[in-house]
């Protein structure tokens, strides 16, 4: 794909790169229909959840320190606000770091809607500027912006001739896509256009994006073992750092949905390679992903000398927890990258995969290539499984532990693993990103199943005194019964 700098907006998910919300059928099928550029969205009459990028980009974006956000939105289109600069002010104090950025609202009312609200998103970007003199202004459009057609960038670009700070415009209408991660390309696109600069020199340090840098202090020891230094991003960047990540000796990631847009961006424009292959999770994740960097970095001889040291504590201990690990069944519910790399993980440990929910599924990635780690699994796995694009749907999720009955269920967003808990069912909620990353917690994550499994009394006592709302009708059906056909 072509990546147009010159634009403030860029093509949906969906557009872009073949994304869906419905699916059902196995991993090797999923494979072969992103090979061959014909997988088709199947919706739904009735969905019971969504999410909407955004959301997504007001919480991506406010991992930067020291900015402005101002959402040009009716007031209950910021309500998460608070709790989003809360968690980032907390991760920036646990690095002994100032934190100020600011999320505003415009808040757009019914008269907006009629006769505009330019003016006030004119005032309220002068105003934001005298009160925080913020490193940059980031304005963010809505459902009701972009439905009465307001001109944000002639507004931004007014602002940006008289302030001496970066304005830039996001477009992330809510209603434009049915895959929230099209936020996390709204705000690539805007540092892209808005804030990095074009480089001056080459310098020794990778771009690594994530989510919230939990695994930080061993990730800079890592790259600092094979002689590099490491810039993570966004979470307690500044602007500044971010200018000059053009400057990089490559850009790696802990999630191939996080980082397409960014990394590939980032290559074709100012030629920065960009690591495509399996993400650094698991055993097998971790040695792929990276002696890729070392070989694109010229650092292979370290890579092998690291990956032997590690190797040598670790291998012995994770083949032990393995034999106790061996035969679970494990159910998957997570985003489109996390679900198929920790499937992976799941068999590397001996356990079986029953089956997958993925909540979106992107066809192919900004270069084009379909997600490898989705043709990496097809072609590896020791059996063919399961696998639906869920959307967050609780009520199909709900019929597919009923119906598979795992030992484990595996999630990535708290609000699905409460109801497998309810329904008996142990459950790890895996917020950090991190919980399979290298040796050594692929090891700890380990431990934690087989501490999960051991006790079960938890979700035998809670779910022995919850009604729960579905019929035994429902768990007599198709999970996929509400899908339209293709």
């Amino acid at each position: 794909m072509a990546f147009k700098l010159d634009a403030t907006t860029i093509g949906t998910r969906e557009e872009r790169l073949g994304s869906v919300v419905g699916y059902v059928g196995t991993i090797k099928d999923l494979a072969e229909r992103s090979r061959c550029g014909n997988l088709k969205n199947r919706g739904r009459c009735f969905s019971q959840s969504s999410s909407c990028d955004a959301g997504c980009v007001l919480g991506y974006l406010s991992h930067i320190r020291d900015i402005a956000i101002i959402n040009h939105a009716p007031s209950g289109c910021t309500a998460a606000a608070s709790p989003t600069l809360t968690t980032q002010t907390q991760l920036a104090a646990k690095r002994n770091l100032s934190y100020d950025t600011v999320i505003l609202g415009t808040d757009m009312k019914e008269p907006d809607t009629i006769f505009g609200a330019a003016a006030g998103l004119r005032e309220t970007i002068f105003e934001t500027y005298r009160r925080y003199t913020p490193a940059a202004i980031f304005v963010a459009t809505s459902c009701v912006s972009g439905i009465i057609g307001e001109d944000v960038d002639a507004t931004v670009a007014e602002a940006r001739e008289t302030l001496p700070i970066p304005v830039v415009p996001i477009h992330c209408e809510g209603f434009r896509s049915q895959v929230w991660a099209t936020g996390f390309d709204a705000v690539d696109h805007a540092i892209l256009t808005g804030v990095v600069k074009p480089p001056r020199e080459k310098r020794n340090f990778v771009v690594f994006k994530n989510f919230n840098e939990s695994a930080r202090d061993d990730i800079v020891e890592m790259f600092a073992a094979i002689g590099v230094d490491t810039m993570m991003v966004y979470s307690n960047t500044t602007l500044e750092e971010l200018s000059h990540v053009s400057e990089a000796l490559a850009t790696v990631s802990i999630c191939g949905t996080l980082a397409s847009y960014l990394g590939n961006g980032l290559e074709q424009t100012y030629g920065v390679p960009y690591i495509k292959t399996i993400n650094p999770l698991g055993v097998a994740g971790f040695e792929v992903w990276f002696r890729e960097v070392g070989r694109v970095i010229g650092r292979e001889a370290e890579v092998e000398a690291y990956i032997e040291r590690e190797r040598a504590v670790y291998i012995p201990q994770i083949e032990a927890i393995k034999e106790k690990l061996k035969g679970l069944r494990v159910v998957l519910g997570m985003g489109s990258s996390f679900a198929f790399q920790v499937a992976r993980v799941v068999q590397e440990l001996g356990m079986t995969v029953a089956y997958v929910a993925s909540w979106h599924y992107d066809s192919r990635y900004d270069d084009g290539s379909p997600p490898p780690h989705v043709q990496h699994l097809a072609e590896n796995t020791p059996e063919d499984f399961r696998v639906s694009v869920a959307d967050q749907q609780n009520f199909e999720l709900l019929n597919i532990l009923n119906t598979y009955k795992p030992d484990l269920y595996l999630a990535r967003h708290g609000g699905t693993s409460v109801w497998a808990i309810k329904q008996g069912v142990p459950a790890i909620f895996m917020a950090d990103e991190f919980l399979t990353f290298g040796y050594k917690r692929t090891l700890s994550f380990a431990q934690l199943i087989l501490d999960r499994i051991t006790n079960r009394s938890f979700e035998k006592n809670l779910s022995a005194r919850i009604k729960l709302p579905y019929t035994d009708w429902w768990y007599k059906q198709e999970n996929t019964l509400l899908y339209k056909a293709e």
